[in-house]
């Protein structure tokens, strides 16, 4: 249940925090700094890939100076945070690091006499047998302690490399599925919420469900693209969603 006196709450997805994509970075870092929402919620995919959280302290790594910035704004306003298939290896020393509140997926937001059921939305991707069974193993305790051994160099080259495959997929114009809509359904009655929330399929719309049950996708950001995209959704306290772009200075 959240504090009844917030005005408004704000969701993102879908950075792919980078190194080399200044750009995005830098439009983040001007949003975290001048937000008036009264919290904030990452529903996953903040960075392009989390290799383990001892890349915290690599001396001047990315993620060191990306979770000073999320510190920050977390002296501020509550920041929550669902991994996502990108960042799932986010654990509970990044989230002590930065000063997150870290969130199970789904989790249900109960706010101004409504329920919201957040989740990444990944899971829901029934149509991608391929990365549903990808997404078995890889959540399991073995896989990620094998790879977690790993010297955190290895683990960023064959972050790198799973990197280049799936632009290569991107390139390519593969299709990838969208969420199930009838499991969408089950999440919500199981739930009690009418509305799903999430990002992961980059295609930001509202969609109308069975039975006046609805799920509000979240936009990707890529202020390098053609024209950039940098969406929040806010929602405001009994007066529905907002989409806008924290682009300008």
């Amino acid at each position: 249940m959240a504090p009844c006196d917030w005005r408004a709450v704000d969701f993102i997805a879908d950075l792919h925090l980078q190194p080399h994509e200044g750009a995005t970075f830098a439009a983040w870092q001007r949003y975290l700094q001048h937000t008036q929402a009264d919290a904030l919620c990452i529903l996953g995919d903040l960075f392009e890939v989390w290799v383990g959280d001892d890349a915290l302290e690599e001396p001047g790594s990315f993620e060191s100076q990306c979770s000073t910035l999320l510190h920050a704004a977390a002296q501020r306003l509550p920041v929550f945070f669902m991994p996502g298939n990108r960042d799932f290896l986010a654990g509970s020393a990044f989230a002590q690091r930065c000063g997150l509140t870290a969130l199970s997926d789904p989790t249900v937001l109960a706010w101004a006499g409504q329920r919201i059921l957040l989740s990444h939305g990944d899971a829901l991707c029934l149509g991608d047998v391929d990365y549903q069974r990808f997404r078995v193993q890889a959540r399991s305790l073995a896989w990620q302690q094998q790879f977690l051994a790993q010297p955190l160099g290895q683990r960023r080259a064959q972050a790198r490399s799973i990197r280049s495959q799936s632009e290569a997929r991107k390139q390519s114009g593969a299709w990838y599925a969208d969420v199930d809509g009838p499991s969408a359904c089950q999440w919500l009655r199981a739930a009690g919420a009418s509305t799903l929330l999430h990002g992961h399929t980059h295609r930001p719309a509202e969609h109308p469900l069975a039975d006046g049950l609805a799920r509000v996708v979240l936009s990707d950001w890529d202020c390098a693209a053609t024209p950039p995209r940098a969406q929040v959704l806010r929602w405001h306290a009994g007066g529905g969603f907002e989409r806008f772009c924290p682009l300008a200075p």
